[in-house]
Protein backbone atom coordinates (compact mmCIF):
# COMPACT_ATOMS: atom_id res chain seq x y z
CA UNK A 1 0.00 0.00 0.00
CA UNK A 2 1.46 3.33 -1.01
CA UNK A 3 1.85 6.32 1.27
CA UNK A 4 -0.45 8.36 -0.98
CA UNK A 5 -3.23 5.78 -0.68
CA UNK A 6 -2.82 5.68 3.09
CA UNK A 7 -2.99 9.48 3.23
CA UNK A 8 -6.20 9.42 1.13
CA UNK A 9 -7.75 6.88 3.52
CA UNK A 10 -6.90 9.07 6.51
CA UNK A 11 -8.32 12.15 4.79
CA UNK A 12 -11.47 10.23 3.86
CA UNK A 13 -12.10 9.09 7.45
CA UNK A 14 -11.26 12.49 8.86
CA UNK A 15 -13.88 14.11 6.60
CA UNK A 16 -16.37 11.31 7.29
CA UNK A 17 -16.05 11.70 11.06
CA UNK A 18 -16.29 15.51 10.80
CA UNK A 19 -19.48 15.17 8.75
CA UNK A 20 -21.02 12.72 11.22
CA UNK A 21 -20.06 14.95 14.16
CA UNK A 22 -21.58 18.05 12.54
CA UNK A 23 -24.80 16.27 11.60
CA UNK A 24 -25.20 14.87 15.11
CA UNK A 25 -24.68 18.36 16.54
CA UNK A 26 -27.39 19.71 14.24
CA UNK A 27 -29.75 16.91 15.27
CA UNK A 28 -29.04 17.45 18.96
CA UNK A 29 -29.55 21.21 18.69
CA UNK A 30 -32.81 20.81 16.76
CA UNK A 31 -34.09 18.19 19.19
CA UNK A 32 -33.07 20.25 22.20
CA UNK A 33 -34.53 23.42 20.72
CA UNK A 34 -37.86 21.83 19.75
CA UNK A 35 -38.33 19.62 22.79
CA UNK A 36 -37.07 21.85 25.57
CA UNK A 37 -36.56 25.51 24.67
CA UNK A 38 -39.63 25.95 22.47
CA UNK A 39 -41.84 23.67 24.56
CA UNK A 40 -43.18 26.44 26.79
CA UNK A 41 -44.15 28.95 24.06
CA UNK A 42 -45.77 26.27 21.88
CA UNK A 43 -47.55 24.41 24.68
CA UNK A 44 -50.48 26.84 24.53
CA UNK A 45 -51.10 26.17 20.83
CA UNK A 46 -53.22 23.07 20.17
CA UNK A 47 -52.79 20.98 16.99
CA UNK A 48 -55.15 17.99 16.60
CA UNK A 49 -55.91 18.23 20.28
CA UNK A 50 -52.28 18.00 21.33
CA UNK A 51 -49.92 20.86 22.21
CA UNK A 52 -47.81 22.00 19.26
CA UNK A 53 -44.65 21.50 21.30
CA UNK A 54 -45.43 17.77 21.36
CA UNK A 55 -45.51 17.66 17.55
CA UNK A 56 -42.24 19.53 17.26
CA UNK A 57 -40.57 17.31 19.85
CA UNK A 58 -41.86 14.01 18.51
CA UNK A 59 -42.26 14.49 14.77
CA UNK A 60 -39.87 17.34 14.13
CA UNK A 61 -36.80 15.61 15.49
CA UNK A 62 -37.61 12.47 13.50
CA UNK A 63 -38.12 14.42 10.28
CA UNK A 64 -34.86 16.29 10.80
CA UNK A 65 -33.11 12.98 11.41
CA UNK A 66 -34.44 11.53 8.14
CA UNK A 67 -33.37 14.65 6.22
CA UNK A 68 -29.90 14.41 7.78
CA UNK A 69 -29.63 10.77 6.68
CA UNK A 70 -30.32 11.71 3.07
CA UNK A 71 -27.90 14.64 3.31
CA UNK A 72 -25.24 12.33 4.75
CA UNK A 73 -25.72 9.80 1.95
CA UNK A 74 -25.43 12.52 -0.70
CA UNK A 75 -22.32 14.05 0.89
CA UNK A 76 -20.67 10.66 1.31
CA UNK A 77 -21.38 9.82 -2.33
CA UNK A 78 -19.70 13.07 -3.33
CA UNK A 79 -16.77 12.36 -0.99
CA UNK A 80 -16.41 8.86 -2.46
CA UNK A 81 -16.28 10.33 -5.94
CA UNK A 82 -13.73 12.90 -4.86
CA UNK A 83 -11.45 10.33 -3.20
CA UNK A 84 -11.73 7.52 -5.74
CA UNK A 85 -11.95 9.68 -8.84
CA UNK A 86 -15.02 10.41 -10.91
CA UNK A 87 -14.06 8.21 -13.88
CA UNK A 88 -13.77 5.11 -11.71
CA UNK A 89 -17.11 5.73 -9.98
CA UNK A 90 -19.01 6.55 -13.17
CA UNK A 91 -17.77 3.36 -14.85
CA UNK A 92 -19.27 1.13 -12.16
CA UNK A 93 -22.85 -0.10 -12.31
CA UNK A 94 -25.26 1.13 -9.63
CA UNK A 95 -25.31 -1.12 -6.62
CA UNK A 96 -21.98 -2.74 -7.46
CA UNK A 97 -19.89 -0.30 -5.45
CA UNK A 98 -16.38 0.87 -6.12
CA UNK A 99 -13.50 -1.49 -5.83
CA UNK A 100 -10.39 -0.20 -4.13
Amino acid sequence: MSANHEQQKQEYWKKNIALIRNLLIIWAVVSYLAAIILAKPFSDIQFFGVPLSFWFAQQGSILVFVVLIFYYAKRMDRLDQMITGKAEVSSTKPGKGVSS
